[in-house]
């Protein structure tokens, strides 16, 4: 019996873009931007405040360690 897979090889299979990844990124920001009317008007929607706003730039230039955020060389974090 021979290791012979030739004859059951399957041609990997294209994933088709389906919905939101099918659009031009210029539609996706047209139908995000509807929703986003929307909540605010249904009332539904976060509103920033400015405190909230800051511990969130701080905690995501912490997690992308680039800028000041960064580790010290041998650092560790948090």
């Amino acid at each position: 019996m021979s290791n012979d897979n030739t004859a059951q090889q399957v041609e990997p299979r294209r994933k088709e873009r389906r919905g939101f990844a099918s659009m031009s990124p210029e539609k996706q920001r047209e139908i995000a931007s509807k929703g986003g009317r929307a909540a605010h008007v249904k009332g539904s929607a976060h509103e920033w405040t400015s405190e909230e706003a800051r511990a969130a730039g701080r905690k995501g230039g912490r997690a992308s360690r680039g800028g000041r955020g960064r580790l010290p060389e041998g650092g560790s974090a948090d």
